[in-house]
């Protein structure tokens, strides 16, 4: 099964355009979309607050959020120039194959990626250092194992199907002990 049907399977929706690319390709974008799926839907207003931005400043990211489909306004909560956003669930967000992208979405896409390794590279050191505090609330692995590149596939097929099982959000309905979990998976050769 392909990585699009697997998606299309669990009720997820792939978006894989450069347009996705560059709306993710900000670190204050990157930041709401964090602060969205981690709290719940926000107000312009509320997520200033929360992430020491101007009111203008945010409204902009946010139609440039709205535009390439990662976030929605809720019409029910929102009332007269109060707009209240959340992130768009189901989305499984793959980069576009290399050879489809510009040069400029090249230098866009390994832009999205240092900013990325440097969070990743945060939150280890968080993990180092808040493991033994955490209650049990930080766990890990490491592995080297011999794989094909259709097994590895497979893998991360698997690993985004787990994901998708255990999804829920802000909003849904989830146990009171429910906590935002941040989880990265990566595999490269050893050699």
């Amino acid at each position: 099964m392909t990585n699009e049907r697997r998606a299309e399977a669990a009720g997820r929706h792939t978006v894989n355009s450069p347009e996705v690319l560059k709306a993710l390709s900000h670190p204050l974008r990157l930041r709401i979309l964090r602060h969205l799926g981690a709290v719940g839907p926000a107000t312009s207003t509320t997520l200033a607050a929360a992430l020491g931005e101007n009111t203008g400043t945010l409204s902009y990211h946010l139609r440039m959020l709205e535009r390439s489909g990662l976030i929605e306004d809720i019409p029910e909560r929102s009332t007269g120039r109060e707009r209240w956003w959340r992130g768009v669930r189901s989305l499984d967000i793959r980069r576009p194959p290399q050879d489809e992208l510009t040069e400029a979405e090249r230098v866009m896409s390994a832009e999205l990626d240092r900013m990325r390794m440097e969070e990743d590279i945060e939150l280890a050191r968080q993990f180092t250092a808040g493991q033994a505090e955490s209650e049990g609330w930080m766990r890990g692995s490491r592995s080297l194992i011999h794989l094909t590149k259709g097994e590895l596939d497979a893998f991360h097929d698997d690993y985004l199907a787990l994901l998708a099982r255990y999804a829920r959000g802000p909003e849904d309905d989830a146990p009171d002990d429910a906590r935002p979990v941040l989880l990265r998976w990566f595999g490269l050769p050893a050699d």
